[in-house]
C-alpha cells in the first residue's frame, strides 16, 4: 500500500508547475511506494498562484511562504527561488521540521552552501538537490557502463549542458543575469549541477580546474548583466585504475543551434558510451575488437522506475522529472535500492568548491587545485 506524502512548493514558476504536472500523473508509475499530493504553494506573485487554482487538492495558496511552513500536514517542501534566497528559505524549511528537495546550487556562493550544509546536518531532515537530466534512460546506461569498469582504462570524459536562452539581446535582464541574485558564478550555478551529477556519483571529482568563462551582452532591457554566461572547465580527475584523466565540463547559455541539450561521453581503451538529449532514445556505444566500432542503440522508453508507458515510445523532460521525484521519495522511504539517487547536499557543496576554483582560475588565467575537505 502506498503511503501518502503531502508536498508544498515555494516558488510557483516554471518548475513549480512542472512538479504539479508530475504529481498529477503519478499513477503512471508502476513501482512507486508513495502517493504524493501537492497541497500548497507559496509565491510572491498572485498571478503565479492563480495557475495552481486548477490543481486538484491544492488548498493553500499564499504569498507568504511562512504560512505554508506552518501547515502541519505538509511533509516535504520543494523550493525553486532565486539563488540569493536559498539560504534563508532552506533554513526556514528545516526549522519547520520539513524534508526538502531544493534547487541547485544550494546557495548563492560557497559560504552560503557551507552554512546550509551545517543546518542540514543538525536538522536530521532528509534533503536532496534537484537534477533531472541523468534520469533519461540513455544517461543511466552511460552511468551503469562507466561504473562497471568495462571501458578499460578511462581516457577522457565530457559532460555538458548547452542552451541558447541568452542569444536574443532583447531578452530581459532577469535575476539569472545579475550577480546580486544569481551569484558571481552565473551559469555555473544555473546549469553546473546538472553537468556534475553523474561524474560526482562515479567518484570523479576534479582535483584541479582551468576555466574559460565568457560573458554575453553586458546590458539587456531592464538592467545590467554581469554574470558568466558560458563556461568551459578543463579538469583533471583521479579515476581508479586509470590514473589522472582529463574531464571537460561545459555549461552554456549562449550556444547557437541548441535549445536545451544535456550530454555525457565517457571513452576508454576497451569501450565507451555517449548520450545526448538531442536524440533522447539513442545511445551510442564504442567497442574495440579486431576493428573499432561505434554502435547505435535505439533504447526507447526504458526508465529506472517503470511506468505504464510502452517501451517503443520516447522519454521527455516531464518523464525524467517524475523519475527524479520517484528517486527522491524512494530514498526518503529507504527503498532506493539500485536506482540512481538525487544529488546529495555534499555533492552540491563539492560543486560550489569546483565553481569557486573556476572563478579563481578565470581571474588568474591558470589551473587551480581544489580541496574538498
Amino acid at each position: 500500500m502506498s503511503s501518502k506524502i503531502n508536498v508544498g512548493v515555494i516558488g510557483g514558476g516554471l518548475m513549480g508547475r512542472e512538479v504539479a504536472s508530475a504529481f498529477g500523473r503519478w499513477f503512471a508509475l508502476n513501482d512507486s511506494h508513495v502517493n504524493p499530493a501537492l497541497i500548497g504553494v507559496a509565491d510572491v506573485s498572485a498571478d503565479a498562484l492563480d495557475w495552481f487554482k486548477s490543481v486538484p487538492g491544492c488548498i493553500t495558496l499564499t504569498q507568504d511562504y511562512r504560512e505554508l511552513l506552518a501547515d502541519s500536514e505538509i511533509d516535504v517542501v520543494y523550493v525553486a527561488v532565486p539563488h540569493n534566497l536559498h539560504e534563508k528559505i532552506y533554513t526556514d524549511v528545516l526549522d519547520a521540521g520539513k524534508d526538502l528537495l531544493a534547487e541547485k546550487p544550494f546557495g548563492i556562493d560557497l559560504e552560503a552552501a557551507e552554512r546550509i550544509l551545517s543546518k542540514v546536518a543538525n536538522s536530521g531532515r532528509f534533503v536532496r538537490c534537484s537534477s533531472e537530466f541523468p534520469y533519461f534512460p540513455g544517461a543511466q546506461r552511460v552511468y551503469n557502463a562507466a561504473s562497471s569498469g568495462k571501458f578499460g582504462r578511462i581516457l577522457e570524459v565530457r559532460s555538458g549542458f548547452h542552451h541558447s536562452s541568452d542569444l536574443d539581446p532583447n531578452k530581459s535582464a532577469n535575476w539569472k543575469r545579475q550577480s546580486a541574485t544569481c551569484g558571481e558564478i552565473g551559469v555555473l550555478g544555473d546549469l553546473g549541477m546538472h553537468v556534475c551529477h553523474v561524474p560526482f556519483r562515479l567518484g570523479w571529482k576534479p582535483n584541479s580546474v582551468y576555466a574559460q568563462l565568457q560573458k554575453g551582452y553586458p546590458e539587456r532591457p531592464g538592467g545590467i548583466c554581469d554574470t558568466w554566461d558560458n563556461a568551459m572547465l578543463h579538469t583533471w580527475v583521479e579515476v581508479e585504475g586509470s590514473g589522472e584523466v582529463p574531464m571537460r565540463l561545459e555549461m552554456k547559455r549562449l550556444a547557437p543551434g541548441e535549445t536545451d541539450t544535456w550530454f555525457i561521453e565517457v571513452l576508454g581503451t576497451e569501450g565507451g558510451a555517449k548520450f545526448s538529449t538531442k536524440n533522447p532514445r539513442t545511445l551510442w556505444t564504442f567497442s574495440r575488437g579486431s576493428e573499432q566500432k561505434w554502435s547505435r542503440i535505439d533504447i526507447g522508453f526504458d526508465t529506472s522506475f517503470k511506468t505504464i508507458t510502452g517501451g517503443i515510445f520516447e522519454p521527455g523532460f516531464p518523464d525524467v522529472l517524475m523519475q527524479m521525484w520517484a528517486a527522491f521519495f524512494a530514498e526518503r522511504e529507504g527503498v532506493l535500492g539500485e536506482h540512481f539517487g538525487c544529488v546529495t547536499p555534499d555533492e552540491a557543496l563539492f560543486s560550489h568548491k569546483l565553481f569557486g576554483a573556476a572563478i579563481e582560475s578565470q581571474k588568474s588565467n591558470q589551473s587551480i587545485s581544489i580541496n574538498y575537505e
